[in-house]
């Protein structure tokens, strides 16, 4: 005689492979950032913690990708006093951006070729303006002065090399997972 069993799952299969690569990206957040951590001045250039925010927007999608990026920052801040405050908190709404921005953009496009460097740049510009609200909140606040010098230097003039390796890095990375159907395209 058969049984008639039911399966019974907390997660469904995408969502564990989602949960996954969040998870993933989250500890890539971690470990990058001691690749340039000897000389602060090339890790905030290069911004290596932004690198899997932005994957985890391509492979998780929007919600799972500004989780990995709000909760980054923070995270690295607790464990390693890197991030300080208050750029952990202006990192936290930039990034939770990027991943919301670009996972939108891209699940939005049609995953096309085009539409992976567009995801990433209007993540990018999108990051950048909400990390300069933020940091101008927080700064004035705290009695400071964040002025307009100091956003495009710090969003723009000196990310610089940043933003060429994330133009040039990330989206090779995604064609890749997109050939080796990681990506669903």
């Amino acid at each position: 005689m058969k049984e008639n069993t039911v399966k019974v799952s907390f997660f469904g299969r995408k969502t564990a492979r989602s949960l996954a690569y969040t998870a993933l990206c989250l500890a890539l957040c971690m470990v990058l950032p001691f690749l340039t951590g000897q000389i602060p001045q090339i890790g905030s250039m290069l911004s290596p913690m932004h690198i899997p925010v932005f994957l985890a927007g391509f492979l998780c999608g929007p919600w799972w990708a500004a989780a990995v990026g709000a909760v980054a920052p923070l995270l690295r801040h607790v464990l390693f006093g890197m991030p300080p405050f208050p750029t952990a908190f202006g990192m936290c709404a930039e990034l939770l951006t990027y991943g919301l921005v670009c996972g939108f953009f891209y699940r939005s496009l049609g995953k096309r070729k085009g539409g992976i460097y567009l995801s990433l740049i209007s993540a990018m510009l999108a990051g950048r303006i909400v990390w300069g609200v933020t940091m101008k909140c927080i700064l004035t606040v705290q009695g400071g002065a964040f002025t307009w010098a100091a956003f495009l230097a710090g969003a723009f003039t000196k990310a610089v090399p940043g933003i060429i390796l994330h133009i040039v890095l990330i989206p090779a990375i995604v064609m890749a997972l997109e050939r080796a159907d990681i990506i669903k395209k």
